[in-house]
Parts: C-alpha cells; structure tokens; sequence
C-alpha cells in the first residue's frame, strides 16, 4: 500500500467567511416515522407531557441543531395547515398525496414550534404554494407571527399560544421545478406568483427571511434557467435560493461515490453564477444567498418505499425512506460538509434531510423501541461541534486521481475552521482514497503558541459496515496520529477516513 503525501497551508488572514451556524440545521417532514415514532411517541417511558420522546431529544441536543425545516418537503405542497391547529380531537385525518399516507394532524404546527425550541432549534417554515399560494403564505404568517386583535392572530391566542411564534425564515414552497410536485410550476409560473407572495408577505412582516425555490438537483433538465428566470422575478424580495441535492451509490462504485461531492461543488459554483448574473442584470447591490436547504445520501431505501406507495398505499406512518447508512455514506457526509463549509460566503443555510428514521442520522425502533446513531451521525456531530467561527482558505497540495465518471479527485480534501473566541482552529479532513493512507503537513505557523488539543477519527475496514441498536460498528475514537514541531503539523490519515485534528492554546 503506497502512502500518499499531501501539504496543506492555512493562515488565520485567509478568511473565506463567518460560518452562519444555520449550516448546520435540519429537516422534519411529515413522512414516514418522522414525527410519530420518532420525535413524538406517547407510550415511550421517555415521553414528556406532551408525548414527545425526551431520549431522541437529547440526541438531537448533541447534534447542536440551530434550525429545523417544517413541515416539508412533497408534504408540503398539499398541506392544509388550519387542520394541524386547534384541539387535537377535532383535528382531520386527511389523505396526504405526496407520499400515499394518512396524515393524522396529531402533531401540528404550534406542538412542532413547541417542541423545536425545547431542543435548542429555531424553525425555517415552509408555505403551500403547490396546491394553494398568497392567501393562505399570508394567513399562516399573521397566525404565526402577528402579536393579536387580528382574525388569525386571535386563532392562535385561542389556541393557548398567546406569545407569537416569530418564525423568521419561510420558504416559499418546496421542489415547485419537479414534475412530480403537485401544483409543479414552470419557471414563470413559479416566480410570478413566489413574487407576490413574497411582497404579501413581507407587508405582514418585514423582518422575515424569505427562500426562492431553486433546482431540485443539478441533473434537473432546466437547470440553471430556473434560478435565472425565477430569480429575475423574486430577486427584490427574496433574500436566499434553495439548493436541494442527494447522492447515492446504485452501483457499487465506492471510489465514484466519493467523489460526488465534486458535484456538489460544481453546483454550488454554478447557483452563484447565476445569482450573480441575475444581480448585475437588475443592477442590484444584495447577493442572493444560498440555502442548501436539503442534502443527504439516500437510495438505500428506494425499493422499499416504491412498494409502500404502489401497493400498501394510505397507512399512518408508514416506514419510508429509512436508509441505514453504512461507513462509506459518513464519508461522503463528512465530504459534503466539507464542500458547504468550503462556501460559507455564500452557503448560510443548509439542512441535513433529514433529522430522525427517514434518511435520518438518528432512528428510532418501530414501536417506540431503542433510540440509535447511525454512521452519519457522527461526521454531522463533529462538524455542528467544533465548525463554528470562520472558514479559512486551505491551500492544498494532493494527489489525484480519476474515477469511472470523474476526473483529477483529490485523494485529500479539508478544510480549516477558526474560533478565535475559543483560540482553536480545527481542521477538517476525509482521505477519500480507498486504497492508500495519506501523510499530511500542515503549515500552522500562523497559529504560534498552538498544541494538538485531539485528532479524532471515523474508520473502517469495512466500507459497507452500519450502525444498530446497541450494535455500533462505526464510531469515532481518539488517536495519536498527529504531531506539531516548529508550526508543522504532520497527520496520518488512513486509507478512507473522516478526520477532525484540533489545535488550540
């Protein structure tokens, strides 16, 4: 096995940007085992007075999640949201398209808004501008943000919620390029009326953050027109686009996989131009910022999920898009973190999709068994702990190589965070080769007086090994693979490895 050699630069002065720490949010829909039986489970011993699962709450505790997306999604483009307030009892169930589901509206908005804060989190809303559009953007809004003395404000207040919620980012739908969205818009459709909702909305609340819908993947056939067209129409009034992007490993290439947060990169690269040339078209002085506001691994549950819908349709939570995730999968999400973090100047919001059982770093038992980690959990973790401050430049010198559908993939890719309230820099690393371990030099004369604080890793001989309950095959463990001499810091990275080496005084 060959050990390749890699240099890596960093400087405090080599800013990229402050990271919002909204990069590292997340997203609940109301899909799957989700919501109930994964954040709300009433017969669960941990359950609190409101039935929500207080051991899946700590767990989200320690993933330090600053923003959670609500309620979707697909879910979202036919959801009435005057069916999830209210006395639980008088509440419908309703047949909810997107997924072939019954919805029961047992947990609705106010109990989710509830329940976000109690884990730490703020929530990003989304508005029906599939199935509905301005009304019913602006009648959510003033139930949700208006203080009283108005007819939907005085909803809300008679729902026992007196306080107004103050959501302050609202999406302005969901995925509205995708065919199989309902009430999919084309370009012009889309941003005409996310314009005006926009300008309602905002008359309601000035100081709310509003999300244009942008591309649903980079394969979309009418990407980056739609960014171009939409963003012509919302530019004024909008103040981020939606990113949404999953990858998935159908054919078993690991070494391809891995370098499919290139992709990632080149989309993100690609949604700035276009923001930029929609900017200088209108003469304007903001830049449009990017919410990257779904991403994830997901196609392991694929054929489980078609089966739910075609042929076991209408069922309460059924157990959809429940990946488990293997070893190679935390890679690849510690690589697309690595690719946010890399665009903190423009990427300020981003949500790992999603947050519990469905596509989800946390599951939970069917039946409100154990609660576990899975493998993804801990890239997420490590990045969401120690990746707060500012992005810093790294100038890298790596191999590269090529892969069945890619070209010059660095064998290493990282990237430095520094927190000068705390006097650290942390350095995040994968050595995405699958084949040979990685010596890397790093220049950190520019942080004098630092030591080593930890260098934490995530390995496996096993690229397909998983996590289960009371089972985990994959965790992170200390190790003594770093050292620092004359501001030089040598690191061993194993053959595919997630790596986070701390530096501070």
């Amino acid at each position: 096995m060959a050990c390749n050699k890699v240099k890596m630069v960093i400087d405090k002065e080599f800013r990229i940007s402050e990271i919002d720490e909204r990069i590292y949010g997340s997203f609940i829909e109301h899909l799957g085992r989700a919501v109930y039986d994964g954040i709300y489970c009433p017969e669960h011993p941990t359950a609190d007075e409101y039935g929500f699962r207080s051991d899946v709450k700590e767990m989200i505790r320690d993933l330090n999640v600053p923003i959670i997306r609500y309620p979707g999604g697909n879910f979202v483009s036919s959801f009435n949201w005057e069916d999830s307030v209210g006395p639980v009892s008088e509440r419908p169930r309703r047949l909810e398209l997107a997924w072939k589901s019954i919805e029961e509206n047992k947990v609705g908005l106010n109990e989710f808004t509830k329940w976000a804060r109690s884990a730490g989190s703020d929530v990003m809303m989304a508005v029906n501008l599939g199935t509905r559009g301005i009304a019913d953007a602006c009648n959510i809004l003033e139930y949700c943000n208006h203080p009283g003395n108005t007819k939907y404000s005085d909803l809300r207040i008679s729902h026992g919620y007196k306080e107004p919620h103050n959501i302050k980012t609202w999406c302005l739908g969901n995925e509205m390029d995708g065919p199989w969205q309902l009430g999919h818009k084309t370009m012009e459709e889309y941003g005409r009326l996310a314009e005006e909702t926009a300008r309602a909305m905002k008359i309601i609340d000035p100081s709310i953050e509003l999300v244009s819908c942008g591309s649903s993947s980079l394969t979309m056939p009418t990407f980056p027109d739609w960014e171009a067209v939409t963003l012509q129409h919302t530019y004024d009034h909008v103040d981020y686009v939606s990113m949404h992007q999953y990858y998935g490993n159908e054919k078993g290439d690991s070494e391809d996989f891995l370098a499919c947060s290139d992709d990632m990169d080149q989309f993100i690269r690609t949604v700035i131009a276009t923001c930029d040339y929609v900017k200088a078209k209108k003469r304007g002085k903001k830049d449009i910022k990017i919410s990257f506001d779904e991403w994830n691994v997901w196609y392991h549950s694929n054929a489980a999920d078609n089966d739910i819908t075609e042929n076991h349709p209408w069922q309460v939570a059924p157990p959809m898009l429940e990946d488990i995730y293997n070893f190679e999968d935390a890679l690849l999400v510690g690589l697309m973190l690595i690719t946010l973090l890399k665009h903190a100047d423009r990427v300020k919001m981003a949500c790992l999709a999603q947050l519990v059982n469905v596509i989800a770093p946390i599951m939970t038992e069917a039946g409100g068994g154990a609660v576990w980690k899975q493998t993804i959990f801990y890239p997420f973790m490590h990045a969401s702990a120690f990746g707060r401050g500012t992005a810093l430049l790294p100038v890298i010198s790596t191999p590269k190589f090529d892969t069945s559908r890619h070209e010059d993939v660095t064998a290493v890719e990282a990237v430095p965070v520094y927190n000068g309230e705390k006097d650290e820099v942390t350095i995040f690393a994968v050595n995405r080769s699958i084949k040979d371990d990685a010596e890397m030099t790093i220049d950190v004369r520019s942080f004098e007086g630092y030591r080593i604080l930890e260098h934490i890793v995530l390995e496996s001989d096993d690229l397909l090994a998983v996590n289960g309950p009371f089972n985990e095959k994959v965790a992170p463990k200390q190790t003594s693979q770093s050292s620092l001499d004359g501001g030089m810091v040598t690191s061993m990275l194993h053959k595919a490895s997630w790596n986070v080496i701390r530096l501070g005084k």
